[in-house]
């Protein structure tokens, strides 16, 4: 597996900020991601924790908005944010609507035509490139955490339940906790896996939970002014769902927070350190 290319480097928090990109064999063409490595990273492998970002978002959007990067340099773990889509390969039409195609990948690995040439998300994100920081960044290939925004929830929370072997910790800001049932997962999924609805139930948070997927805890913010949370995001469905099915589940529901970043800025410490705790303790 060949070593990424290096496009920007930054010191930050007295660790390194690097923008990556790096041929994708799972999508077909250049995929690119952002790593930060904290100071503690120059003696030695560090823990991971991989960061999905929402609908639009690039693999810059949460350094530079998301304020967490002091956070992991005091808990000496590293941040890895890939991109939400591949963009090197395109596809008509996929630029035409903000929640389907660029910069919305939703995390799964299409099986409808075009989108099956190159949307491989799923694999990109659980595979392809968690083996490519470990073979060429001073990661620990066992201490592995997932997190993520929205879209990102819910690859976050799908990503985990599906492999808890390989993600150890799990956590997320406002997901897609059940896309199968709202408008922005059912457009995603029918455009990217088809209409058969029992096909989605593997990309979906709720679904897996109700099939018996377990992992040790789940960490979830919500803002109770999330201009969302009533017709995307079904939290209450899945608490409801955790709780039935025994999986443990901390929902923090917070009054006067929205859908965006500076919700996430205000928390992210939070989840950096429940990560650490299960990854470092």
């Amino acid at each position: 597996m060949a070593a990424p290319t290096l496009r920007s480097r930054h010191r930050c928090f007295g660790g390194w900020l690097g923008y990556y990109a790096h041929p994708s064999a799972e999508t077909g063409g250049e995929m690119r991601f952002a790593a930060y490595l904290p100071p503690v990273a120059e003696k030695g492998r560090v823990p991971a924790l991989l960061y999905l970002a929402g609908l639009t978002c690039t693999e810059e959007t949460f350094a530079t908005k998301a304020g967490a990067l002091r956070h992991a340099a005091e808990a000496g773990i590293a941040l890895i944010a890939p991109d939400t889509s591949p963009r090197d390969r395109r596809h008509p039409g996929d630029d035409a609507a903000w929640d389907f195609g660029l910069g919305a990948g939703f995390y799964v690995d299409a099986t409808a035509a075009p989108w099956r040439e190159g949307y491989r998300m799923w694999s990109y994100v659980t595979r392809e490139l968690p083996a490519l920081v470990d073979a060429h960044l001073p990661i620990d290939p066992a201490r592995w955490g997932v997190f993520g925004h929205s879209m990102g929830g819910h690859g976050a929370l799908v990503a985990a339940l599906r492999n808890p072997d390989r993600f150890r910790a799990v956590s997320a800001f406002a997901p897609i906790a059940a896309p199968s049932r709202c408008p922005w997962g059912e457009k995603a999924f029918t455009g990217y896996l088809g209409p058969d609805r029992a096909a989605w139930a593997a990309h979906d948070a709720t679904a897996l939970v109700q099939g018996g997927a377990r992992v040790p805890e789940i960490l979830l913010d919500q803002g109770m002014d999330d201009q969302f949370l009533a017709a995307q995001l079904n939290i209450d469905l899945f608490e409801a769902t955790c709780r039935d099915a025994g999986q443990p589940l901390t929902v923090r529901r917070h009054p006067g927070y929205d859908h965006g970043y500076y919700f996430i800025q205000t928390f992210v410490g939070d989840h950096v350190a429940h990560h650490a705790r299960l990854l470092t303790g």
